[in-house]
């Protein structure tokens, strides 16, 4: 918008580079330009100020499709001018001369012409396309529709004008049909993800198996090495009872032959302390024979030598040595009765014996 100061009698403006000026006077054009500032008598002056920048236009246009479905397309529209002299003459672009603002709406009627053009050449190809393939192609496939007849359009350039860009954001169905297309692919997720939920589900029984498995292959383990630790542990008590059985046989066996030994050393020393004493006993039984022989030698001798004294002893003289013998053997003799026919013969023996001997001395 352009700035426009009071002088008095005069006016003074000063308009942005991005606008066009145009002044006229008595119905000719006497300055025109970009980003102008001079004085003008404002009974005597027509300024006109078309904007020379990218303009930016939102349009939204609503169309049916081949299958009878409402369809909502939005987007932005850019275009500049490209002849302000011809678009001044066609559209009102007329400010006023004490606050530099337009007197009519020349942007609004631009913005409608616009989106007129847009929604007719959309909406041609909107018409007949179905909708399903209109909301899966939509934005690309309008926006090159809106271009393509904006540019075969006359309409634009002989007014000045020129599209820059068309640029469509959305395409939509009506809600209802919005969520009625939605079901089924809301459908296909909701199916897919319970089918994810069940693979998740299935993944984690597998895996729950499969750690139940590691667990029972893991307590076999255990179990094998356990009845593996018990077995080797009974072999080392079997080899341990072995060992001491051993030991102690070896030990018995050791003990049984040292007391061998000293049962035969014994015996050795007991064998030969017994033929000694054998030999001992032998030889004092040699000498006890020897010594019995010599008395029993002597005893005869002596036994013969009285036999051969008293061979020739009268038996009278052997009454009285049997006498005598007889009563060293008698401890006490109670009583004695001779009788008168052997106490007298008797007698006389003896006598006679005792004679004899006396003779003899």
């Amino acid at each position: 918008m352009a700035e426009i100061t009071n002088l008095g009698f005069f006016r003074h403006l000063r308009a942005d580079a991005s606008a066009h000026v145009l002044q006229f006077k008595k119905a000719r054009l006497v300055r025109e330009g970009r980003g102008l500032s001079f004085a003008f008598l404002p009974h005597a002056a027509s300024i006109a100020e078309i904007p020379a920048d990218d303009r930016e236009l939102p349009i939204v246009f609503h169309g049916r499709s081949a299958d009878f479905q409402d369809v909502t397309a939005q987007g932005v529209l850019t275009y500049r001018v490209t002849a302000p002299r011809t678009l001044a003459a066609r559209v009102d672009f007329t400010i006023d001369l004490g606050s530099g603002r337009h007197l009519r709406q020349p942007l609004e009627k631009l913005a409608l012409l616009f989106a007129q053009l847009a929604e007719q050449h959309a909406a041609g190809w909107v018409a007949l396309t179905p909708l399903r393939q209109v909301l899966s192609a939509g934005p690309e496939r309008i926006r090159a529709a809106i271009e393509a007849g904006l540019a075969e359009d006359a309409t634009v350039p002989a007014m000045g004008l020129a599209v820059v860009s068309v640029r469509i954001s959305s395409v939509r169905p009506t809600p209802d049909l919005e969520k009625a297309l939605e079901a089924p692919t809301r459908e296909q997720l909701q199916q897919r993800s319970d089918e994810a939920a069940f693979a998740r589900r299935a993944m984690a029984v597998e895996k729950e198996r499969a750690i139940q498995e590691n667990e029972l292959a893991n307590q076999i383990e255990l179990a094998r090495r356990q009845e593996a630790l018990i077995s080797q542990k009974g072999q080392n008590a079997r080899r341990t009872a072995t060992e001491e059985a051993e030991a102690k046989r070896i030990a018995s066996e050791a003990a049984a032959a040292r007391s061998r030994i000293e049962t035969a050393a014994t015996a050795h020393e007991e064998g030969t302390a017994g033929e000694t004493r054998a030999r001992l006993t032998r030889l004092q039984g040699e000498a006890d024979a020897a010594a019995l022989t010599l008395a029993e030698k002597a005893r005869t001798d002596a036994e013969q030598a009285r036999m051969a004294a008293v061979r020739d002893v009268p038996p009278a003289v052997l009454y009285a040595l049997a006498a005598q013998a007889l009563a060293t053997k008698l401890e006490k003799i109670e009583r004695v009765t001779l009788g008168g026919d052997a106490l007298g013969p008797a007698l006389e023996k003896l006598l006679e014996a005792g004679a004899r001997r006396l003779d003899g001395e």
